[in-house]
């Protein structure tokens, strides 16, 4: 059976004002160097959030690899995208490992992931069947920025407990991410996560606050650690942290509505026909991963990035990128260094990377135009918020709402009741 792709032009180049098309692709060479290119560039930030978190960072990669591969056959070639770690996922998974009263916290934390991942399969074939526009009445910009804003500035504790651990390593890391960011042009540039954790983990080695054994002790080709998700019926206390995980679904949508719509900008708008797709499949690959061991999914803006640079959309570039993190995943000598990471790193890395998940949120206001000057806006954003950051909760026997399920409920009830009132009464 012949390859789906067409070769662009003569394979070697792309003319000015040109962009190679999904569909299409550059020589297997040049294909297969693109593909490594966006391993790179997701990498940084997709080994982060099993080191956060505790999960084994290769079964992360295994199935951030195998996802993407998932989304490729599901939508039909036809969307280029790379499924990485969802930062979403941190904060709920965060609180379902430190929850009290559940005997595997980690498989509490898998079946989390395992229900957004059905939820959002769910979501994807009702916009295949009905089209998008209601996810637009549902989460309107002023709310689906809270939504991403609150998630981000909920984990700023987190950060801060990081950061006081070893506070030089920390800074240095930090200061390495921002000076690379706007130092460096293109790849380099987009590299910024990646290459401050390089400096700060230099830094920690001078200072001895990394420990090699496990590397030395590790396979260089295994099959990574799995891990099954709890049984909520066998223990109820696990029921208990669904509401801290359905947030996730709406940021999810968001991020995948998002992706598809700045992929058809740049190459046919007839990508967008496949929303629901990229939905369901984005479900389908946090599923798997939720049943064995690996975090949840998204679509990735560092790779978005990579092919607004190279104007390469290429399909073909991700299969190569996929493979590649399977192999990566296949290694446990690569999650065993991952795993040395010190706290002092992570603490750097996490003070940025956090503020700048509330920055998007930010951003798809200001992207939008929210006008602020509206008060259903201003109570919508400012409630939200203060209820995320100050991580409000509310228990009810054993289920217990975090700040960024209340955030998220308050955002949607808030603008849509304020809504309804203005209009009913004449005062919009």
């Amino acid at each position: 059976m012949p390859l789906p792709w067409t070769l662009h032009g003569d394979g070697t180049t792309v003319a000015t004002g040109e962009v190679v098309a999904p569909g299409e692709r550059l020589s297997w060479p040049r294909t297969i160097g693109l593909g490594a290119q966006h391993v790179v560039a997701m990498f940084g930030a997709t080994f982060l959030v099993p080191i956060i978190t505790g999960f084994p960072p290769a079964t992360t990669l295994f199935f951030s690899g195998l996802g993407t591969i998932l989304f490729l056959l599901i939508t039909a070639n036809r969307v280029p995208s790379y499924l990485g770690s969802s930062f979403a996922f941190i904060a709920p998974i965060t609180a379902a490992k430190a929850g009290e009263g559940i005997a595997d916290p980690m498989g509490a934390a898998l079946f989390g992931i395992l229900v957004v991942g059905v939820l959002l399969a769910l979501v994807g074939l009702v916009v295949q069947f009905a089209g998008s526009r209601w996810i637009d009445v549902l989460m309107p910009p002023v709310v689906s920025g809270a939504i991403v804003a609150l998630i981000g500035f909920n984990l700023a504790p987190v950060a801060k407990a990081n950061f006081t651990e070893a506070p030089l390593t920390a800074l240095i890391t930090l200061a390495s991410v921002i000076v690379a960011s706007v130092g460096f042009r293109g790849l380099l540039g987009r590299m910024s996560i990646l290459l401050g954790v390089a400096i700060g983990y230099v830094a920690a080695v001078i200072q001895g606050q990394v420990d090699f054994t496990s590397v030395g002790e590790a396979a260089w080709v295994g099959l990574p650690s799995f891990h099954l998700p709890a049984n909520p019926f066998a223990e109820p206390a696990v029921w208990g942290i669904l509401p801290a995980f359905l947030p996730v679904v709406l940021v999810l949508v968001a991020e995948n509505v998002g992706h598809i719509r700045g992929v058809a900008q740049m190459t046919d708008a007839s990508v967008n026909r496949f929303t629901g797709r990229a939905l369901l499949a984005d479900g389908l690959a946090t599923t798997v991963a939720g049943l064995f061991g690996g975090s949840g999914t998204t679509t990735y803006g560092e790779n978005i990035g990579v092919m607004a640079a190279t104007r390469i959309y290429s399909t073909a570039a991700y299969w190569v990128a996929g493979s590649f993190a399977v192999l990566l995943g296949l290694s446990p000598k690569v999650g065993a260094v991952i795993n040395t990471i010190p706290p002092g790193v992570l603490g750097g890395i996490t003070t940025a990377l956090y503020g700048l998940i509330g920055v998007i949120g930010v951003k798809i206001w200001v992207d939008n135009r929210v006008d602020f000057s509206k008060p259903v806006n201003q109570f919508t954003a400012a409630t939200a918020l203060i209820i995320g950051i100050a991580d409000f909760t509310f228990s009810a026997g054993q289920v217990t709402f975090n700040g960024i399920a209340i955030g998220t409920i308050a955002a949607i009830v808030i603008y849509h009741l304020m809504n309804g009132i203005a209009r009913a009464r004449g005062t919009a």
